[in-house]
């Protein structure tokens, strides 16, 4: 039995779905880090929207990841299987955080232009991030119902 089925989660609908959204809010808080930073240098430096982005969704993976990879280190775990952990939870979710994001950002008239004092520019990035928020966590609570996802990080989340 998977760690999510010894604790009922896969019995419970609740239940799952209040792991998916914490699992969402652990993606969020990464991909928000990267995300951020990568939109506030672009936009700084005066990069086009594209080398914007690239710089971006680089970073979310990078924070994304390395949220996942230090606790997992702290089970023990040697650092090559933590991102092969890492990699297995994480990888879908911020995908696709990072599409419905970049796609808001980017669909958005003149977010991208806008400059860092700009209300724009932080009132479309708060929203695109709640707007990815919300289109995860389904995402995860599906993968995380068939024992993928965040699902494989409980199985090396300290007692």
């Amino acid at each position: 039995m998977d760690h999510d089925t010894d604790h009922g989660t896969a019995r419970d609908p609740r239940a799952l779905t209040r792991l998916a959204v914490s699992a969402t809010l652990h993606c969020l808080t990464g991909c928000a880090v990267g995300e951020v930073l990568g939109m506030v240098v672009g936009t700084a430096l005066g990069w086009s929207d594209l080398q914007t982005v690239v710089l971006a969704v680089a970073l979310a993976f990078v924070f994304g990841y390395a949220l996942t990879v230090r606790p997992v280190l702290r089970s023990g775990l040697p650092l090559r299987a933590a991102v092969r952990v890492a990699l297995a939870a994480d990888t879908v979710s911020i995908t696709v955080m990072e599409l419905v994001d970049n796609g808001v950002m980017l669909a958005v008239p003149g977010a991208m232009d806008a400059g860092l004092t700009s209300p724009l520019f932080w009132g479309a990035l708060a929203v695109a991030l709640a707007v990815a928020f919300v289109v995860t966590v389904p995402v995860n609570r599906w993968l995380i119902s068939r024992g993928r996802g965040h699902a494989v990080v409980h199985r090396y989340h300290q007692a």
